[in-house]
């Protein structure tokens, strides 16, 4: 799911740089450097936002657990 919203992320934004060349200072619209910066800080936090659960998770004792569900 992750990698999908990235693509559409991505092609979202290329296809809206016409529009917001105009308010850019500096920079370009199809940066890489800026695209390979937010790509990377979204999947770090995608990242993390996997990891907690699942280490919860983990750290539950399946015995427990199903004997919770019972």
């Amino acid at each position: 799911m992750i990698g999908i919203g990235l693509l559409v992320g991505l092609a979202s934004a290329l296809a809206v740089t016409r529009v917001i060349r105009s308010v850019l200072v500096e920079v370009t619209a199809t940066d890489p450097a800026t695209f390979a910066a937010v790509t990377a800080l979204l999947v770090s936090i995608a990242a993390v936002a996997c990891l907690v659960p699942t280490r919860r998770a983990t750290s539950v004792d399946p015995t427990v657990a199903l004997k919770f569900e019972q």
